[in-house]
């Protein structure tokens, strides 16, 4: 299993929110790339970015932050937030991203979403952002008509090779991840599943080792130190 440490970038700054809330947010650091560095020491290959100013208005107000990671950390970088369009998929991977993830557009431009898969293959992610069983678009602000279950079917008829899911409730709560979610949908699919959400402990880590999980997003834990990076990345091996 793969672990993706995650920077959420708000205003040039590393942030997290609690449950989605963006007036709920904590900065944890004015320097996103210095933590990018202290990843790479804890022995991190991958990165997860999320732009949350344009998660919200599908902008792209952080990407020079995000090619800098790119760029200059040798890590692979995985970046989701307001990536709505061809012209803002390719902005990306012109900065060096490694994968690109799809989350309102996976629901509200189907075009888009084929073409990209098609173009791209599994360079191209989707996020499944859960919410009271639904899936919520636009920064988890909205939820769109879809169900966890008829979103993944669909995703998987696209082809779409990975699916970052995300359970909301559990985002930031620090109460453990959602682990029967995860179980259940890495054995009805065959899609690259990666945990987000709630992510809390070793323990966490490990039975998601064992269910088969493609990867596992650590965010607040890290932050708050409930979780060792170095330690996590050699659970997971």
């Amino acid at each position: 299993m793969n672990i993706f440490p995650a920077i959420d970038l708000y205003e040039g700054k590393a942030v997290r929110l609690y449950k989605g809330d963006y007036n709920n947010m904590t900065v944890y650091s004015e320097n996103p790339i210095e933590i990018a560095y202290d990843f790479i020491k804890s022995g991190a290959r991958f990165i997860h970015v999320v732009d949350l100013e344009g998660a919200k208005d599908g902008t792209t107000p952080n990407i020079e932050i995000v090619e800098a990671i790119a760029k200059n950390t040798g890590l692979y970088v995985q970046v989701g937030g307001g990536i709505r369009s061809m012209p803002v998929l390719m902005r990306y991977f012109d900065a060096g991203v490694s994968r690109a993830i799809i989350g309102t557009a996976a629901v509200s431009d189907e075009g888009f979403l084929v073409e990209a898969v098609r173009r791209f293959g599994d360079k191209i992610a989707v996020g499944a952002d859960v919410k009271d069983g639904m899936i919520a678009i636009k920064g988890w602000t909205e939820k769109s008509e879809y169900s966890l279950e008829d979103f993944f079917d669909k995703m998987q008829t696209v082809g779409v090779k990975t699916v970052i899911c995300t359970d909301i409730s559990k985002d930031g709560a620090m109460m453990g991840t959602n682990l029967v979610m995860y179980k259940a949908l890495s054995k009805k699919y065959n899609m690259n599943i990666i945990a987000s959400g709630g992510v809390s402990t070793i323990d966490d880590i490990r039975e998601l080792q064992k269910m088969g999980i493609y990867g596992a997003i650590i965010g607040k834990a890290y932050y708050i130190g409930a979780i060792d990076l170095k330690d996590a990345i050699e659970e997971a091996k």
